[in-house]
């Protein structure tokens, strides 16, 4: 097969650690030809390490489509408010398109995605990089066998792990839903979409309770400063201090999300002067640091998902019960238990999760996504992520916040879906 070409919009954490190390690892399958990023040692290590004529790098994504269609693929990293334009023109221009999640912020723009995505007849592939690893792969095999009978209900946890949830949700990009998304949307939008998956039937109700329980300007300690390095009286017992988190630990663990000088002066430059130096209780966020969902889904069946931020590790934990069976996992640990009632077996299933922080899924989604590319001419398949596969999951995520805003009244997701079609 041969060598697909690609334009990125957006050389941030996923294009510079993902899209772009597996052009590099895998010439043969993908080449990048054109780059567009704001930042300018971004944009121009990028655009060195992949040779990128310069005529083809670009500091905004508008310039990436002066020129018309540019190569066969189109890698959309930007920031969630600027998915829906840039994805849109690409599907008109004939590009195949891998879109970061969420799709959109905005309910209507999601259904206008995939709807364009089918009268185009391009592949709209959004970033549920999760279902791709051998983890929740396994456990969608399991329940594809009948291992489980009939789902009853699926409780999934995930724990965004404090350092992940002050860096992204107080401190960075993804802090307040008015810039980005919600949190339900902009983080565990990955979570919805496992939990759709793998009951594979409509999801007709949802209510939602959350909110911003803990990091706000009232549960400052005393003696704190608007930069933990301004001198701050608490900065030494305090959890979330910017000074343990990014001078303290390694400098290619956080610090290289924030500056890209990671000299010790570099790294106290951009603590001093950037929003990451910020003191919790003195930013500008207000996405919730906890939520829990409630899910009903056709057959009766139901879900319960709880994100928090207040949790020391990072993984995500699951139980899914059913008539016949039941599995209880642990992402870390990559294994997962399956009982079997009938004969009283237990067996652990154990997951390779070798490779990237999404348990080897990153790598496996890209290959599906180009192996796609390549038959889509004889054989159209939307692929595992397709945006016809997601918009569901985005449905119960707008569902989620709708109802947590309400106080936690349900909302029925055929009827909200028929009014955003309507204009309502």
């Amino acid at each position: 097969m041969r060598t697909l070409t690609a334009v990125l919009l957006g050389a941030g954490s996923r294009g510079r650690y993902i899209y772009g190390p597996y052009a590099e690892k895998f010439p043969n399958e993908l080449k990048f030809v054109a780059v567009a990023e704001p930042d300018e040692e971004r944009r121009q290590r990028f655009a060195e390490i992949h040779q990128i004529a310069e005529e083809h790098v670009y500091h905004s994504w508008e310039q990436a489509f002066e020129q018309g269609k540019i190569a066969d693929v189109m890698i959309i990293c930007t920031l969630d408010r600027m998915h829906y334009i840039p994805a849109m023109k690409a599907l008109e221009l004939g590009y195949h398109v891998m879109l970061e999640k969420p799709m959109s912020p905005d309910v209507r723009e999601c259904i206008d995605l995939e709807q364009a995505s089918l009268k185009h007849q391009r592949l709209l592939v959004v970033t549920h990089v999760l279902r791709y690893s051998p983890f929740w792969s396994g456990i969608k095999k399991c329940i594809e066998d009948g291992e489980l009978g009939a789902i009853g209900t699926i409780q999934l946890t995930e724990n965004v792990g404090y350092h992940h949830m002050v860096h992204s949700y107080v401190r960075g990009n993804w802090r307040n839903s008015e810039e980005t998304s919600p949190m339900i949307l902009a983080k565990s939008c990955h979570d919805l979409d496992l939990i759709s998956w793998l009951m594979d039937e409509p999801c007709t109700a949802v209510s939602s309770f959350g909110s911003l329980l803990h990091f706000k300007a009232e549960n400052a300690p005393e003696g704190a400063t608007d930069r933990c390095i301004d001198g701050c009286e608490a900065e030494r017992e305090c959890a979330f201090s910017a000074i343990k988190m990014y001078l303290e630990q390694p400098a290619d663990h956080w610090a290289r999300y924030m500056t890209h000088d990671l000299s010790q002066e570099g790294i106290i430059r951009a603590l001093k002067e950037g929003p990451f130096g910020r003191c919790v209780y003195r930013c500008d966020n207000n996405v919730v640091d906890h939520q829990v969902v409630n899910m009903e889904f056709a057959s009766g069946a139901n879900a319960n998902f709880i994100m928090s931020g207040l949790t020391q590790s990072g993984t995500r934990r699951v139980q899914i019960m059913g008539t016949q069976g039941e599995i209880m996992g642990d992402m870390d640990k990559g294994s997962f238990m399956l009982y079997r009632y009938a004969t009283g077996e237990e067996i652990e299933i154990k997951c390779s999760v070798q490779g990237d922080g999404h348990g080897g899924g990153d790598e496996r989604m890209v290959s599906s996504f180009l192996k796609n590319v390549h038959k889509f001419d004889r054989n159209p398949s939307q692929g595992l992520t397709s945006a016809t596969a997601s918009l569901q999951s985005h449905l119960i995520a707008f569902a989620s916040e709708r109802s947590r805003l309400q106080q936690g009244r349900s909302i029925k997701l055929t009827e909200m879906y028929q009014k955003e079609e309507a204009g309502v």
